[in-house]
């Protein structure tokens, strides 16, 4: 092996990228560079490895639409297309390594980046994640599953600590990247910036080697997010290979000593070192025989992703679809400039782009129309990568521009970009909502496929929408520093089915301008399982298709679990009057829950099958001889046995098992793992500092915007530590920084001047 040949400083050095986007080449070792570039609905690719914070400025690419919106297709297959598509364009531009998708589980409909997460529920993220990175990497390049793990909430992401029981962990949280893992196969995988239970997932042995590789069979490497690595010495033992972004030599002097001293083994660094020139060498071979991609084929991709995905969610009187002769008015800003995709590292420049006004024709003023057609949703700085929403209210203008046209038209039908539910108090007064998320660049072209019956909606959501936000279980206590997964196993539809919260939209609903119905549901045994048969038939005069979701409703009598649970799905297409047997096979893991191990508690599961959560069928049940699990102590009479409402500090902590104690920053105990926003209350100097580095941010990115607030939440908010990985702040500085907040100004001034 080439490690061998390699001097420590250089292995240590390999294991820490070249700049902000590339690796490190050693060329006399036949070690190439790799470009990486994020692109979890299409490529961002930055030419200028120092324009970190032009966010927007990158080479054109096509912008499909983003996982809010292509969930809701509930299409492995379209998942497949538009993960090997990115990975074409990605080869076309020199990339090695896509950085998405991202898997983490919708806890909370404020999390700004909800846009860019696919679903409240573990399987259909998983299964959804798995298809894309299994055929973005057919031709070699490579995808990173991101953000592992339990990187739930934006506020404080990169300092926050998520406090979660073991059960809840696996059960939900590493659910969706067990599936992408084992059957998709990804060549790396992004560790999350957060703490699990105290420990930095980059310094995370249990995670990222017992977990990732031992128990799932993960053979690829392990990159930090940009700026997540905390411990190197620690990372290196956990199995974290390479630091991102480079530059800044962060840590190598303190490894190279833990090596001399042996404290670490010179074997880890070699682990590492191999996976980063196996990955190199990969993409560099991979890059070598590709051909052109279709950018226009891209295109019309991106319009079907958008036209599959969107879902209709209410449709009195069947306004739609609207007829051609129909005049309409087109009403809103967002008509004129769609909402097509969030804020942040995602953010694509598309390769072309058409808005709804430009492709709706026989349009007149409100006055004259048939049909009014509100154009509404959320504005950029309501929603973004960096910080959570305020609220799940839309802006009171889009609000009162609903009504103001329903009180004109009564043939009021409204189209809603927004990458997370919002509430709806106007959903009773008029007679269509078509959901679109943030559909790409392709939005505008589908929206008048769908309105005009060219394209017949299909989609089911991915996410509960409730009527309002205290309705969450976690609404009471979301976000703080660090995230407290007090609801436990009851995410989203788990915990509104359990405590029986009535909701504005329920998880797996969508209506479609064909009617289908289900018959003749059976359960066949089989010697390593079940297999669960119904028949699906298309009873409407239109073709169309239908998301056939099958749910496991568990016993209700011993440890607690939710009413019912996703466990398979597929998408059928149906000619009008055709029908066609529907087969999912079951295992094991459909009934398993999470206690030292996956195992099957004892007892009858009923198995519903169908279309719409309202309108599932009982196709039998099935007994299993499984475990007799024990009841926790404290379950009895819990909240987790009954929820209702939030859960408390003191239920949850019995929960745990242990006191939940928060962080507090205490003067003289200043780390590098603290946060200028914090400090800048204890100490003059980190004060002087956080308005240093906000003047220079408001100098890139003008304030008010979202950039400006994602920009000052990952520079003030991260831990100081952030300032030499990716701000090019001297170690030196850094350490005489802390002594002098710390209340040691004579020594922490002797480091500041470099004679210490």
């Amino acid at each position: 092996m080439m490690t061998k040949k390699m001097r420590l400083e250089e292995k240590i050095a390999l294991c820490e990228g070249k700049n902000f986007w590339e690796t490190k080449a050693f060329p006399q070792y036949g070690i190439p560079s790799m470009f990486m570039c994020d692109g979890p609905h299409g490529l961002r690719k930055q030419e200028n490895h120092y324009a970190q914070m032009d966010i927007n400025e990158s080479r054109p690419a096509t912008c499909f639409p983003t996982a809010v919106t292509t969930a809701c297709s509930w299409d492995v297959e379209l998942l497949g297309k538009i993960g090997a598509a990115i990975a074409a364009e990605a080869a076309d531009q020199g990339v090695g390594v896509v950085l998405g998708p991202g898997v983490n589980i919708k806890r909370n409909p404020l999390c700004g980046r909800n846009f860019e997460y696919f679903s409240e529920d573990p399987y259909l993220t998983g299964k959804l994640a798995a298809s894309f990175v299994k055929h973005a990497q057919k031709n070699g390049i490579g995808t990173c599953l991101k953000h592992f793990a339990c990187n739930n909430q934006e506020f404080r992401r990169l300092a926050s600590d998520s406090v979660l029981d073991e059960r809840t962990f696996r059960e939900i949280y590493l659910t969706p990247f067990e599936i992408a893992v084992r059957e998709g196969e990804p060549k790396t995988v992004m560790c999350a910036y957060n703490k699990i239970n105290g420990v930095y997932c980059s310094d995370n042995e249990e995670l990222l080697t017992g977990i990732l590789r031992d128990e799932w069979g993960f053979e690829g490497l392990v990159m930090t997010d940009w700026g997540a690595m905390n411990d190197r010495i620690a990372a290196f033992r956990a199995g974290c290979d390479l630091s991102m972004p480079g530059g800044s030599n962060y840590m190598a002097g303190d490894v190279l000593a833990a090596v001399a001293r042996g404290e670490l083994d010179e074997a880890a660094i070699d682990r590492s070192a191999r996976r980063v020139i196996r990955l190199a060498q990969g993409a560099e071979e991979a890059l070598k025989n590709q051909t052109p991609c279709d950018y226009q084929a891209h295109h019309e991709l991106a319009r079907i992703a958008a036209e599959e995905s969107a879902v209709l969610l209410k449709n009195e009187d069947h306004i739609l679809p609207l007829k051609a002769e129909q005049k309409i008015a087109v009403v809103g800003e967002l008509a004129q400039t769609m909402r097509y995709q969030g804020v942040g590292s995602s953010h694509v420049n598309p390769t072309k782009l058409l808005h709804p006004a430009a492709v709706l024709k026989n349009r007149v003023s409100v006055e004259e129309a048939d049909v009014a057609v509100v154009f509404t949703g959320l504005p950029p700085e309501y929603e973004s990568e960096g910080f959570d929403r305020d609220h799940m209210e839309m802006p009171p203008d889009q609000v009162k521009l609903i009504e103001e046209t329903a009180a004109k038209n009564p043939n009021t039908v409204v189209v809603l970009f927004c990458g997370a539910p919002v509430e709806t108090p106007w959903a009773d007064k008029v007679k269509a909502i078509l959901y679109m998320g943030l559909p790409g660049q392709a939005g505008g072209e589908a929206v008048k496929n769908l309105l005009y019956g060219l394209a017949n909606p299909c989609g089911k959501l991915a996410e509960t929408w409730p009527v309002k936000y205290e309705d969450c279980p976690s609404a009471a206590y979301y976000p703080q520093r660090d995230g407290q997964y007090r609801e436990g196993i009851y995410v989203g539809y788990r915990y509104y089915d359990k405590a029986n919260v009535q909701v504005r939209w329920k998880f797996g609903f969508g209506l479609s301008y064909t009617e289908f119905a289900y018959a003749n549901g059976r359960i066949e045994k089989q010697a390593d399982g079940e297999i669960v048969c119904i028949t699906v038939t298309n009873t409407s005069s239109r073709a169309g298709a239908e998301v056939v979701q099958l749910y496991i409703a568990p016993p209700q009598d011993g440890i607690y679990r939710p009413v019912r649970e996703l466990k398979r799905f597929a998408k059928v297409h149906l000619q009008p009057g055709e029908s066609r047997e529907v087969r999912f096979d079951l295992d094991e893991r459909c009934f398993a829950v999470w206690d030292n191990g996956w195992k099957v508690p004892e007892g009858t599961y009923r198995v519903l099958v169908g279309g719409n959560p309202d309108q599932l069928t009982e196709v039998g049940t099935i007994e299993k001889s499984g475990e007799n699990l024990p009841v926790p102590d404290w379950q009895p009479g819990s909240w987790y046995e009954k929820p209702g409402g939030p859960p408390s500090l003191q239920e949850w902590e019995r929960m745990l098992g242990r006191k939940y104690v928060p962080y507090t920053p205490e003067k003289g105990k200043f780390t590098k793992n603290d946060t200028l926003m914090e400090l800048k209350d204890h100490s003059l100097v980190m004060r002087v500092m956080y308005w240093n580095v906000k003047k220079r941010i408001s100098k890139q990115a003008k304030p008010g915007t979202p950039e400006h607030r994602m920009h000052l939440e990952s520079s003030v908010g991260a831990p100081i530590r952030n300032m030499q990985i990716s701000g090019g702040v001297k170690e030196g500085f850094i350490k005489g920084l802390l002594a002098v907040a710390n209340g040691k100004l004579f020594h922490g001034l002797r480091v500041l001047l470099k004679r210490e």
